[in-house]
């Protein structure tokens, strides 16, 4: 399965902004954000340039992806899909990918980033309505019960992730029982429910070229 497996921490430099896929280390001293908080390469420094237009609507598309992990013929698949349906294309955009197995993972605190809830997928510690399911990027509908399996509760990834995000608070379109490992989706996520700095209107016009 195709996914980018080069340095993360330059996309969040590019982007200007932390896309928190390094966990931990995006909260800590350590972040190169904080420290160069600039373009990478040879002449990051010297990008001034103002971005305007296309430039604008390209770099809400990248950051959107790089959010989520998703690579470019991916997401235009999820984006023709939600300009099929009826309602606001850039919504129904940001509910798929919300909704996507490895965000869910994610969203419940049983992950630090979404690369690593990308690998507890993978590894198949996560089922569906008590079925394993190791693709990170399944679709979980309304009413889906999500639960770490049984032989899984105990690995330090997980175990360690539940001890960071134990103070977080989990999106009104989830719920989530710590003791039991356990969570099931209750709706589909509204705009308001997905708090990201992703101006998507953007992105729709980019694609509608």
């Amino acid at each position: 399965m195709a996914r980018y497996i080069g340095p993360v921490c330059r996309l969040c430099r590019r982007e200007g902004m932390k896309l928190f896929l390094k966990g931990e280390k995006c909260l800590s001293s350590k972040c190169p954000v904080e420290k160069r908080n600039f373009a990478p390469g040879q002449h990051g420094k010297d990008r001034r340039a103002k971005i305007v237009g296309y430039g604008l609507q390209l770099r809400e598309k990248q950051k959107t992806r790089r959010i989520y992990g998703v690579l470019e013929q991916q997401f235009r698949n999820y984006f023709e899909r939600a300009a099929r349906k009826p309602g606001v294309t850039g919504d129904l955009l940001l509910s798929q990918l919300e909704t996507r197995l490895d965000n869910v993972i994610y969203r419940m605190g049983l992950a630090t980033s979404r690369p690593q809830a990308r690998q507890v997928v993978r590894h198949g510690h996560i089922a569906v309505n008590g079925r394993k399911v190791n693709i990170p990027s399944f679709q979980v509908k309304p009413g889906a019960t999500i639960t770490v399996r049984e032989g899984s509760r105990e690995v330090p990834a997980i175990v360690h992730a539940r001890e960071v995000s134990s103070h977080q608070s989990i999106p009104a379109w989830l719920e989530f029982s710590p003791e039991q490992l356990s969570g099931r989706v209750l709706s589909l996520p509204k705009r308001e429910d997905i708090s990201l700095p992703v101006q998507e209107q953007m992105i729709v016009e980019l694609y509608s070229k």
